[in-house]
Formats: structure tokens, sequence, C-alpha cells
């Protein structure tokens, strides 16, 4: 097929493909799924070889959020049935983030539900940052706490903190379709203050809102613009007593394709594999490896994951390795602070949100959407605010 090759060949040269590149992607059929999958592998194995980052979730502070986003289980309004408790003790993270680490997770990412931080919230963060570097050595660091104020990100820098998370999740010109409590402009000034504190920018997107192929095309154009180091993407866990509790629109092979465009806009990124991808990838979870080059070990926010002994399992039976505390993760021109944004070609679009948004047409998914299997999605009742172990 003359679009894969075209689409791997500037993945090797870290080219950005247009937009009618990205959107042929998830316009292919069923019948061609490993086609692009096979094709998206060349350019993770150029980047990244076999190695699989594991990434492990602390929920510092659970439910009770003031916003009012329609896609989370902890949204103002929520009657979803989730843990709901207040800041963890610094001891109380610290050791749960040390049961990722021996489950072989080389990144923490430290999360706290809320519109952003307070100068207490940073302190008390900070206090936590400290004790998990204390006790587990090497371990990286990122920390996700909303929209941050000036000065925030660089007090999160001085107490260890190695990356900040701040999701685009939609594109700009349907974000205020999901969350009217804040905007798609605070989101992305988080993420430019997390860059210009010299943290790693972590921003990714969630897919199966209801959004259209030039949505999902025009946020994966914006983070590449953004030039996040790392890019996870969340397939939505339809929470019974949230407002998206009825999206089911996903198959495993859209999330393969949706994988795949990401991977070519972002060819040397580390895209990360992120909530829902039991829920939605289910038996096929072992194909998106080729796309991807990290995951999260065990459990999310609110939902449990399958076992992280099965994650170790599914990795090892795919031919991949998990990566080891002693590489580095980014490709030597990303870890050395040359972003795909700012080297790479042009590409005929130029990745501008305003452009994006003005797409008249809207490619129809291939496949027929899933039927709903509420049966996948399990309330998180383990590990952090809670009495029993982990998963990890």
């Amino acid at each position: 097929m003359d679009l894969l090759n075209t689409l791997v060949e500037k993945g090797l040269r870290r080219e950005l493909p247009t937009r009618e590149e990205a959107l042929a992607v998830l316009a292919t059929s069923d019948d061609d799924v490993l086609d692009v999958v096979a094709a998206a592998g060349k350019v993770r194995r150029q980047w990244f070889g076999r190695r699989v980052k594991l990434n492990y979730l602390v929920n510092l502070k659970s439910g009770l959020c003031p916003e009012d986003c329609s896609y989370c289980s902890q949204r103002l309004g929520s009657k979803a049935e989730i843990l709901k408790y207040t800041w963890l003790k610094p001891e109380e993270a610290s050791e749960a983030a040390a049961a990722g680490v021996a489950g072989g997770a080389k990144r923490v990412c430290l999360v706290a539900s809320g519109r952003g931080p307070t100068d207490r919230d940073v302190d008390r963060v900070s206090k936590t940052i400290e004790a998990i570097k204390e006790q587990n050595e090497g371990v990286e660091v990122c920390a996700c706490l909303g929209l941050l104020s000036d000065g925030q990100a660089e007090r999160l820098r001085d107490a260890g903190a190695d990356a900040y998370n701040h999701n685009l999740n939609t594109s700009e010109g349907t974000y205020g379709d999901i969350t009217t409590t804040h905007t798609y402009a605070d989101r992305v000034d988080t993420v430019n203050k997390a860059h210009a504190a010299g943290l790693s920018a972590c921003s990714g997107l969630i897919a199966g809102m209801g959004e259209s192929d030039e949505d999902l095309v025009d946020v994966v154009f914006a983070l590449r613009e953004l030039d996040p180091d790392s890019v996870p993407v969340n397939f939505l866990i339809p929470f019974e007593g949230t407002p998206l509790a009825k999206e089911w629109h996903l198959t495993p092979q859209r999330c393969l394709r949706i994988l795949a465009m990401t991977r070519f806009v972002c060819p040397d990124v580390e895209v990360r594999l992120a909530g829902g991808r039991e829920v939605h990838l289910r038996s096929m979870q072992p194909l998106a490896l080729h796309l991807v080059n990290s995951i999260f070990l065990g459990d999310y926010l609110t939902s449990e994951g399958q076992a992280g002994k099965t994650d170790l399992e599914m990795i090892a039976d795919a031919g991949f390795e998990v990566e080891g505390s002693d590489t580095t993760t980014l490709p030597e021109h990303r870890a050395a602070g040359g972003g795909c944004g700012s080297v790479c070609g042009d590409g005929d679009s130029g990745g501008c949100a305003s452009e994006a948004a003005a797409a008249e047409t809207t490619a129809a998914p291939s496949g027929e959407a899933s039927a709903a299997r509420t049966d996948l999605v399990a309330v998180r009742r383990r590990g952090a605010g809670t009495d029993l172990a982990p998963n990890a």
C-alpha cells in the first residue's frame, strides 16, 4: 500500500505526515489493520527497538473534583461509585510507589484530582516526591496535578520531579463539548509551563468520546506542535454515573488504527498505551505493543487494570522486553533536547490547530461499534487509599 510505504519513510525521517495521510490511516478497513500495524511497527522499532517502558500510577487524592470533565469518574456531580479519599501521606504514597517499582515500573506518576494545586498542595507533593526518590533510587517521577500557576512547575522540578503530565484530551474545536469549567487554552498553557521549567512534558488524548476522525487528527497534530516527550493514548472507560457512560464506539481494530496514526505523527516520541486498553483492545492488546513503547502497569486511577503479572507475561510472549532503569527511553536526538516539533519537516499542513479545526468532512469509522462491555469496567478497590495490596 503506497500510503503505508510513504508513512514509514516519513516516520524514519521524523517528517510530519499530511493531514490527509493521517486521516487515511484512520479510514483504512479492518482487512488492512495488520498491514497498518506492521508499517507503524517499523517506525516504532527504528526509534525504540523492542523495549517497553513501564509506568505506575499512584492516585494521591481521589474523587470530589470541582471540574465537570464529562469523561471523568471523579468529576463534579459524578455518581460513579469510586473510591474517595483526601491526600495520601508521603509515606503512604511512597509505599504505593514502591509496589510499582518492584513490579518493574521505571516511572511513577503521581496524580491528584482537582482543578490545580494550591501552593500548600505543591509543598505536600514535593515531600512525597522526595520520599519516593529516597526509597527508590533512579526512579522517574511524573506529577499530574491539574492546571499550574506561575512558579509551581519550577518548585516541583526543584523537589525532584522529572516530568509533568497534562493531557489535551480532544481537539480544540470540540473541547467545550466535554468540559466547561476550564478551556483548551488552559491546558496548553500548563504544558508550556512544564516545558519552560525544564520538566519533561507529557500530554496525550482520550479516544472514544464520540469525536470524529478529524478531531483525532487535530489533537494529535496539536500534540506534535506542543512537542511533549511522551504522549499517552487513553481509550474512554465509560463509567456508569458519568455523562459519557453510553459511549461505546471503539473496536479493537479502531484502537489499533488510532495508535498507528499517533505513531506516524509522533514517530520518535514515547507513545504510551494508557487507560482503557483492557476494555477496548481486549485480546488484541499484544498487537498494540508493536505501536507503542510504553504502558501503565496494573491499575489506573479509579478503575482496575489487568494483573501486573499478566502485563509482564504479555510483553514477554509478544517478543518485547521491559526497559531497564539504566536505559534512556528517548532517542539520543530527543534526549539531548532536540524535539520533534522543532526539527522535523513541516509536511503539508504545518500541524496548526486552527487549520485543523476547519475540516469540513467527517470520515466514517471503519467497522462496527463495539457492544457495551460494562463487565470489563471494574472500579478500583485495592491499592492507594485502601487496606488491600496494590496490583503491580
